[in-house]
């Protein structure tokens, strides 16, 4: 719809940036940017301008205000990935996603805050601090939530994005800009969308580039998509999506973006509710609107069939073995010789890689490595790597007997509960609070299904609520248009955002079109 506002000359790319970085200065306490790049967003939102004054804008994204997760290469800008390892480090090219996003036209805002290395799902362990939600600021929120004394500081009331992509979570939900890429290794952008009512959407592992995105685990990473609406969804996939040749794992056809159609009729689809996805921990809120989730399928025609992923409990242990070894082969480059962080420890080679790795990387970070360099031991390589590999084919191959018996689309819950307040989400370590968290989406990384949330409803805190939608390998369309058709029937609330300046309020007013 802004697309369509830009092309009518309604607004023009240079005013809709300017809105935009106002936001983000109005809106600087939830931490959601590390880097905001004002001068290179109001170059490309001139150079948008004058194409629209020759008729000539490049596609949808021209002149669209975009943000980008800190842990993709960006050209002449900052990319830090929340450490003290990169902070400062400047990358001499662009992440694929980002160089097709520029090429259509896209401005881009900045780069979004995120737990160090994207080891995390809380958006509260980068060196920039933590990520508030937006939400915690809302009228819906403050409405139901009382404190528990007077002296109890409103300010220790607000509640976590959900991570690592969290910066990228609360920049599209509290509109200072359209879309934002995040990564998805296990549920990084689907948790941030479930906890801050956006959408989220992990695509096929192959079908985006993941060159330029500073990898975390090679098998399971995959750039992430974050949005208001499904619709939008879809565009910016028809941007990133296709081969390329910088990265072997990507798809070799060519990718036809798609305009998703209005489904009327869901007779013909079979719906799949995973019984092992009844996980420990889930609360009541969540099962019940999972349950009537169902319903408003089942009672609008579809057919709506319990189904058994027998091996998921097994997914969570099998996900941490993987991720920590891939982790810690990753790590290995930051050794302070090439770039990033170098230590001030001379008297040896050794004792500098040491004091660097040391200084650069938090006790999250350092952790996984060591976790990882020991499932990697020669005495431990069968026991714990080959295992966990072999358990891997059996999730995958789960999946791809549900898909097989005539299922079309999974619907499962996205989190547990909703979000958490950030003093009590810190009173666990990242190891445990990981464990819990990705427990509902790492299994489709593992797969490397494609899987979206879609903001639901409100818990009774007045929080975001969302369900997850899993679809077979590459059929982003038919998981899209069902994620359409769902999102359509929920109606899910406009959030209202009170402690934004007043004179921000035709912004607000001028986004209610372009959100649900």
């Amino acid at each position: 719809q802004v697309s369509a506002a830009l092309k009518e000359g309604r607004v023009t790319p240079m005013e809709l940036c300017q809105q935009c970085l106002s936001l983000i200065k109005s809106t600087k306490f939830l931490n959601a940017y590390i880097t905001i790049a004002e001068e290179t967003a109001l170059k490309q939102a001139e150079a948008s301008e004058e194409r629209y004054k020759r008729g000539q804008p490049l596609g949808v994204l021209d002149g669209i205000p975009v943000a980008v997760k800190d842990n993709f290469n960006t050209a002449g800008i900052e990319t830090t990935c929340a450490s003290n390892m990169l902070r400062g480090y400047i990358s001499p090219y662009n992440a694929t996603v980002v160089q097709k996003l520029l090429d259509q036209g896209a401005v881009l805002l900045g780069k979004t805050n995120l737990d160090e290395f994207a080891m995390g799902s809380g958006s509260t362990d980068g060196v920039f601090g933590p990520v508030r939600n937006p939400w915690s600021y809302s009228k819906q929120y403050k409405e139901k939530s009382v404190p528990k004394s007077h002296s109890e500081d409103k300010e220790s009331n607000w509640v976590i994005t959900g991570g690592s992509s969290g910066g990228s979570a609360a920049a599209v939900s509290s509109f200072t800009c359209f879309a934002a890429l995040g990564s998805d290794t296990g549920g990084s952008t689907r948790n941030p969308a479930a906890h801050c009512g956006v959408v989220g959407l992990k695509p096929t592992y192959g079908l985006i580039s993941r060159h330029g995105l500073i990898p975390l685990v090679n098998s399971m990473d995959v750039p992430g998509i974050l949005t208001r609406c499904v619709d939008d969804a879809a565009v910016v996939l028809g941007s990133l999506a296709g081969h390329d040749p910088k990265d072997s794992t990507t798809i070799q056809d060519n990718f036809k973006p798609f305009e998703l159609p209005s489904l009327t009729d869901v007779s013909k689809l079979s719906i799949g509710i995973p019984k092992e996805y009844h996980a420990p921990g889930l609360s009541g809120e969540i099962l019940a609107l999972w349950s009537k989730a169902a319903d408003l399928f089942r009672n609008a025609g579809a057919k709506v069939v319990e189904v058994s992923l027998p091996h998921t409990c097994y997914s969570i242990v099998c996900y941490h073995v993987l991720c920590t070894a891939e982790v810690a082969s990753n790590m290995a480059r930051f050794d302070g010789l090439e770039y990033g962080h170098r230590s001030d420890m001379n008297e040896s080679t050794e004792s500098m890689y040491a004091a660097t790795r040391r200084e650069g990387f938090n006790d999250v970070v350092r952790g996984r490595i060591l976790s990882g360099n020991y499932f990697l031991l020669k005495q431990n390589y069968e026991k714990y790597f080959v295992k966990a590999q072999k358990v891997r084919r059996l999730i995958a191959n789960d999946f791809v007997k549900v898909f097989q018996s005539g299922v079309d689309v999974l619907l499962t819950p996205t989190t547990l509960s909703d979000a958490a307040p950030y003093k009590e989400f810190i009173k666990e370590d990242n190891r445990t609070r990981s464990a819990q968290n990705d427990i509902l989406t790492q299994a489709a990384n593992m797969a490397g299904l494609p899987a979206i949330n879609v903001p639901t409803a409100l818990s009774e805190r007045g929080l975001p609520l969302g369900l997850q939608f899993i679809g077979r390998s590459f059929q982003e369309q038919q998981l899209l248009t069902v994620a359409k058709w769902f999102e359509k029937q929920v109606q899910f609330p406009m959030i209202q955002l009170e402690e934004v300046k007043r004179h921000d309020h035709d912004v607000f007013q001028h986004e209610k079109s372009a959100s649900f």
